[in-house]
């Protein structure tokens, strides 16, 4: 007889990885180099963490999530199920940064399901990127991106809408919502 219950993927965490006690990682992720997640953020499982990503304190990945090289996550940021995060994308948490503010407070931003944010790209916190929406290379998000929307640019602008497997199906910027 065949056993057909299925194992969890083994976790992969890189011996030049930095995991803090308190940090929680889901089963199958992969850890890659350099990486650094801090106590009391949470990575889901089967995701792939680039070489030098730093996920902060209190960050929540969900599943099967990528993050590519040289991607920081900062305090405030939430990133769904499925996203994608290019290399070198930017994350920000502070709208007014000043090296001294004891007054500062975190400016979340929320990545939805299935969302792609392009390599180089920035986001400005306190932006929602939707639910499969795509930020193209190097474009500087400082709105909310509607789900299925694309966006390009600096600022990023809408350019049309994409599906689920980021093909695009209609360059109609007027359209206030995806065709379906």
């Amino acid at each position: 007889m065949t056993d057909t219950t299925e194992q969890p993927a083994a976790t992969f965490v890189h011996p030049s990885a930095d995991v803090e006690e308190g940090a929680r990682v889901g089963d199958g992720t992969k850890v890659w180099h350099l990486a650094h997640i801090r106590s009391s953020a949470r990575v889901g499982a089967g995701c792939v963490i680039g070489r030098n990503v730093y996920v902060d304190a209190g960050v929540t990945v969900g599943d099967l999530v990528k993050i590519q090289n040289n991607v920081s996550v900062y305090q405030g940021v939430t990133i769904e199920d499925e996203v994608f995060v290019g290399p070198c994308a930017v994350f920000t948490n502070d709208l007014r940064p000043r090296a001294q503010n004891p007054d500062w407070t975190i400016t979340p931003t929320l990545v939805r399901r299935g969302a792609s944010i392009g390599a180089n790209a920035t986001l400005v916190c306190g932006v929602e990127i939707g639910e499969y929406a795509m930020v193209a290379a190097g474009s500087v998000v400082t709105r909310d991106v509607a789900p299925y929307q694309l966006v390009a640019g600096n600022p990023a602008r809408p350019k049309g809408w994409v599906d689920e497997k980021g093909e695009v199906v209609s360059r109609d910027v007027t359209s206030p919502r995806r065709p379906d």
